[in-house]
């Protein structure tokens, strides 16, 4: 089983967005049952009180708008465990790697090659909380999931 984390900033636009998308494209290939998926955030600006903000109202219209299924979920943020506990940590841009650097320090640097990735190699999905172009990111995060999925299937990438 590969077990796969995205991560964003607030873990309320385009990592819950490549969670479901990515389970979706698994589902479609029929090998959905090859992959733990999950997402979190860099941040806590998301989370309140101990309890995480859902899916932006908007992710989850793009995600209807495609067929995706989905739960609308609960913000988190990246822990240690994480790191250690997931095979792929895919990052939506270079800002979120900064910020899991700055969050989770040598962890990040010592972790092996290609566990941490950006879902578009060295292209970036913008954040669609600030752009307000949600269809532009569910095309670009659905682009990276299924190079994402060939990848893995192929066994380029780690499995555990």
């Amino acid at each position: 089983m590969t077990r796969i984390l995205f991560v964003c900033h607030g873990n309320i636009c385009r990592s819950p967005m490549a969670e479901h998308i990515f389970r979706h494209l698994a589902d479609e290939a029929g090998v959905s049952a090859r992959f733990q998926v999950a997402s979190a955030a860099i941040s806590t600006e998301e989370i309140w009180g101990g309890r995480g903000n859902p899916m932006d109202f908007r992710a989850q219209r793009e995600l209807k708008a495609h067929g995706v299924p989905f739960y609308p979920g609960e913000a988190r943020q990246i822990t240690a465990a994480d790191l250690a506990e997931y095979d792929l940590v895919v990052l939506m841009d270079r800002g979120n790697l900064r910020g899991l650097r700055r969050l989770l320090g040598h962890l990040v640097d010592e972790a092996p090659e290609g566990k941490v990735r950006l879902l578009l190699g060295d292209a970036e999905v913008d954040d669609p909380w600030y752009t307000r172009n949600f269809p532009k990111a569910y095309r670009e995060i659905e682009a990276g999931c299924r190079a994402l999925l060939a990848a893995c299937i192929s066994g380029k990438l780690p499995q555990s």
